[in-house]
């Protein structure tokens, strides 16, 4: 297994949504390589912090701006 696939597969592999054949090909990998292992690791930590905390409300002229652009993207619809 390369880099390149671990990448690809990572989402699906933290998830636990791989097949127990290519988990094990990616644990192995894991095993050998450290930037993989790195950035397996960062990721990880990164989803128990973004889960672990509450979200950031957005200014007011932000979420105006956000709804503006919204609107004109959907062409109104819903209004």
């Amino acid at each position: 297994m390369k880099c390149k696939s671990i990448v690809i597969e990572l989402a699906d592999y933290l998830d636990g949504a791989l097949d127990s054949s290519l988990r094990a090909s990616i644990e192995q990998h894991l095993e050998k390589c450290s930037d993989c292992r790195l950035v397996v690791d960062t990721t990880k930590k990164t989803i128990q912090i973004f889960c672990n905390s509450e979200p950031a409300p957005l200014p007011a002229d932000i979420r105006q701006r956000l709804h503006d652009a919204l609107e004109k993207r959907l062409g109104g619809a819903g209004t």
